[in-house]
Formats: C-alpha cells, structure tokens, sequence
C-alpha cells in the first residue's frame, strides 16, 4: 500500500443544532451542543486511517486548551503526528450550525492554521518524501499550499487538491495538481464558468484541465459525482441514505479517494469505495466522529 500526507488544518468544531438557519439579525435556541475535532486537513488524515490507509499530517495547533485534544485525537484514529507543530497562538476553531435537513452552516477562526509556512513545509518535507500521495485543502495559507504541491511535484508525487473553501487559484498552484475534487459551487468559483447542468461542470472541468489539473472529480451531493479527464466523463451514481449531518461528508470522500487510489484501484472502483464512505459519514453528526472504518464500509448495503 502507498503512503500518504495530508498538509492541511486542525479545528475544533464547535456545533449546535438548529430548528432553521438563522436570518441576518435573528438569534435562536439551538440544543445539543458538542466539541468534535475537525478541520478539513485533520478530517481527510483520519478518514483515511480509519479506512486502513497509512498517513501522516503536516499541520499546526496552537498551544490553548484545543491543541493537544486535537492532536491526541489524531493519535487515537492512528494518524502519524510527528509532524504537527504548536504555535504560541490560538488553535483553528470552527462554528458549525446544522438544521433539521442536515444542511449546515461554517464559520472558522483559522489561528494556528494559518501560521503553516513556507519554512514548516521544509522542516517536514521528510513527510511529503516518505509518501507516494499528497493531500491537501485551502485552509492554510495559498502560499503555502503552492510551494508544498510545487515541491509535491519535483518529489514526483500524485497530488489530490480538494478547493475547499474555494477562491480563485492561480495557475502555480493549479498546474501542479493532479486531481481535484471540488464540488459544484467550487467548481464554478474556480473555473468562472456559470453552473446550471451537467454540461456547464463539464465545461467547467475542461476549463481547469487546460490550465494544468490532470484529472477531475466532482461531487454532486445526492446525486452523486463525476469524473472528467480530457478524454473521459464518468458518472457515479450516490448511495440513498437517510442524512443526519452533512459535516465531513467531502473530507470523508476525498480521504476515501486517497485510499483507494493507494491502493492502486481504477478511478470507478475509487469512486464507487468514496460514495459509500460518503453515505455512510451524512448518517452520524459530527466532523471525525461520523467517519466511517473500513469495517463499516465492508458491511454497508444500499
């Protein structure tokens, strides 16, 4: 099996439950308050090792109460952590509002995250040579992530970005990525190509793949997901379950894509192993606690 290293956040998520979302202005009372560990960067790292891949985390926490509860979280799902550093700041938290359709809504507070630098990349591109993928999201620094994927590349490593939360990249950072896995909305942020149907994400990923990206997949919620490279369209239908919690779900898919492709499956058997993972995590609340194990996915039936 290949290894992997995910360069990316550590948050903790800070969630309420909603009847509704909230209007401009308007305060509601929420229930069922919890801290779960989260943070896009730390969500896809353990998804991945509860799915049996074998990776290690670039990251930082800051030294507050947060910080060691984050990284010993990691610890418990078997994440390597020798390379996550402690700042004299605040750890990254997220203000999470899920309502009763499972839809939610994300407020973060980066802190440590955004102090991933240039400088931390070299201090622990043993990681990055150690592993034969590279996994990151946009909620460190842009210039960071595009001197990790540029470094990534020179080290001839398969690079997976998941644009999340999207803005506009520019081409240094686009080119040196082999698969991206935004969903629609990202997509068209990305590509600045309206999306309306299925010909418009087309267009779209056509857009992208000229500027540099190698392969495409794009995730659709319930509906599903398609790939798209620059002779080929796959679609992949979705598993219908009963959400509960659509937190984690694209961290839950794009760490399941990881592992298959470690595992050196073809691009529908690692789409079809990422839309259970998927189902499977929009069934439990939470970020890290609604991920599934391998087990899980072995036992899951439509």
């Amino acid at each position: 099996m290949k290894k992997i290293c995910v360069i990316g956040s550590l948050n903790m998520d800070l969630v309420v439950n909603v009847d509704e979302m909230p209007k401009k202005g308007q305060t509601l009372i929420g229930e069922n308050f919890k801290e779960v560990p989260g943070g896009k960067g730390a969500n896809q790292a353990v998804a991945i090792a509860k799915l049996g891949g074998d990776v290690s985390m670039i990251g930082k926490v800051g030294n507050d109460g947060f910080g060691q509860t984050l990284i010993n979280a990691l610890k418990a799902d078997n994440v390597k952590t020798d390379y996550i550093q402690i700042e004299n700041c605040s750890s990254g938290v997220a203000m999470i509002t899920v309502d009763k359709n499972a839809e939610n809504s994300i407020v973060v507070a980066p802190g440590a995250n955004f102090r991933v630098l240039r400088e931390d990349i070299d201090k622990c591109i043993d990681s990055i040579k150690q592993s034969d993928i590279v996994v990151v999201q946009l909620e460190t620094p842009l210039d960071t992530i595009k001197y990790a994927l540029q470094e990534s590349k020179q080290l001839d490593k398969y690079t997976i970005l998941n644009p999340a939360p999207a803005v506009k990249l520019e081409e240094d950072i686009i080119k040196n990525v082999d698969l991206l896995t935004p969903n629609e909305t990202e997509l068209e942020i990305l590509s600045g190509v309206k999306i309306e149907h299925e010909e418009d994400i087309i267009k779209a990923a056509q857009v992208m793949i000229q500027k540099g990206v190698k392969q495409l997949i794009v995730t659709l919620g319930s509906k599903g997901s398609l790939y798209i490279d620059k002779d080929n369209v796959k679609f992949k239908e979705s598993y219908k379950v009963d959400a509960i919690d659509t937190t984690a779900a694209g961290d839950s898919y794009t760490g399941a894509l990881s592992v298959a492709l470690s595992q050196d499956k073809d691009i529908q058997e690692a789409m079809d192993f990422a839309s259970k993972v998927g189902a499977l995590c929009v069934m439990k609340e939470g970020a890290q606690t609604s991920l599934p194990t391998i087990q899980d996915v072995l036992n899951f039936r439509r």
